[in-house]
């Protein structure tokens, strides 16, 4: 029988022990805190903050937040602790100084990126956009991302937000895809947003009729195709309306914006936004590709009808609840937009349709997939071997 010293505990009673009264801390890189909202700041926003809810009632959830010097708290955090560190910014804080500060801890990046020489991370990457659409970006943004992407595969648990950015996440980076969470996005929280209803005198559109598109013109979002498609139906009594801006990482893409009944409105509020989705005669989504495809939803959640893109991670986000069209097909899209445009048309079936299917999301449940997907990274740190915090 091994020896044991009277009275003391054994490794596996020491093991016991250590998981019955230290939990890990988790990091969390807040990069994100303080920069525009694009659909990937808004998913860690909104996950995070169910994060919070549950701190409030569960003091074992031992959450912080880290950030650049210069970030503010932003006050949703809550009970979670906020620290500011290091003197850099953008990548170079993230490889170096958050990889210091948060070295003894698991790890949770939302929004693509992380410390490549973090043994212990979660790095959600939410699409596969940059491998299979480069001309999207910028050189040095494509080659940075590329390349940051591979050697995360290596070091970090990856996740993604859904099914298909699985599979492909899965084949071009040699993942198996087993071993990659799914965290998907979410639309509960348009139910607390205002509809801004100024927005349609400002740009001209109370009492019209108009089709909607939402998302930045890069050229995966597939809009200069859309308005060719609408300027085929040649009708005088309806418009298409375009929000949304270019990010700086996105290559230039003309959407011919210069005709009369083409109306871009640039990035827009919440509340605007929301306003056009619930006075709109249907949304329009014509992206040839996607990690999982919000608007749609959003749309839904107003009950304004969609007309999608028929491929495949918009089918698996939008199932039964949308007219679909190939994007390919300036014909096809246009067919679907003159169904829509026709006076005649009646959407409650897609309305009903749409309602129902934004109930398959929620923050919530997201929040619950990313606490599932980080217990074995938990695990781990509370094997022996890292019971010193190391």
């Amino acid at each position: 029988m091994p020896f044991r010293q009277a009275g003391g505990p054994g490794k596996r009673a020491l093991s016991t022990l250590v998981r019955m009264t230290v939990m890990p801390t988790i990091f969390v890189n807040g990069r994100f805190i303080g920069r525009p909202v694009t659909g990937v700041e808004r998913f860690a926003t909104l996950v995070l903050k169910e994060i919070v809810a549950r701190a409030r009632t569960e003091p074992a959830l031992r959450w912080t937040v880290l950030a650049p010097t210069g970030v503010e708290r932003p006050e949703w955090l809550g009970p979670l602790p906020f620290r500011t560190v290091g003197r850099l910014s953008g990548h170079p804080w993230e490889q170096t100084e958050l990889f210091w500060a948060s070295r003894n801890g698991t790890l949770v990046n939302l929004c693509n990126s992380g410390p490549v020489l973090h043994g212990r991370q979660l790095t959600v990457i939410h699409d596969a956009l940059v491998y299979r659409h480069p001309e999207n970006f910028s050189r040095r943004y494509g080659t940075v991302h590329r390349q940051l992407g591979r050697l995360l595969a290596r070091r970090a648990r990856l996740a993604t937000v859904s099914e298909f950015s699985r599979r492909e996440l899965s084949a071009l980076l040699g993942v198996p895809a087993g071993s990659i969470a799914v965290i998907p996005n979410a639309v509960d929280h348009m139910a607390e947003i205002e509809p801004d209803v100024s927005v349609l005198d400002r740009f001209g559109l109370q009492g019209k009729r108009f089709l909607l598109a939402v998302g930045s013109p890069a050229p995966n979002k597939n809009l200069a195709r859309a308005v060719r498609a609408f300027l085929a139906l040649d009708c005088d009594d309806i418009s298409f309306v375009l929000v949304g801006k270019a990010a700086a990482a996105f290559a230039r893409s003309d959407v011919g914006t210069t005709h009369p009944n083409v109306v871009a409105t640039g990035r827009l509020s919440d509340g605007e936004v929301q306003a056009l989705y619930r006075s709109a005669v249907a949304l329009v989504f014509p992206s040839i590709y996607e990690g999982f495809g919000i608007p749609p939803l959003e749309a839904m959640t107003a009950g304004c009808p969609v007309l999608a893109a028929d491929i495949p991670p918009v089918r698996e986000v939008c199932a039964d609840a949308a007219l679909y069209f190939d994007p390919l097909d300036e014909a096809s899209m246009a067919d679907a937009m003159r169904r829509c445009a026709n006076p005649a048309f009646d959407g409650a079936a897609l309305r009903e349709a749409g309602y129902l299917r934004t109930r398959a999301f929620s923050w919530e449940d997201s929040a619950r997939r990313l606490l599932d997907a980080l217990r074995p990274l938990e695990a781990a740190s509370l094997s022996p071997e890292h019971a010193g915090g190391r």
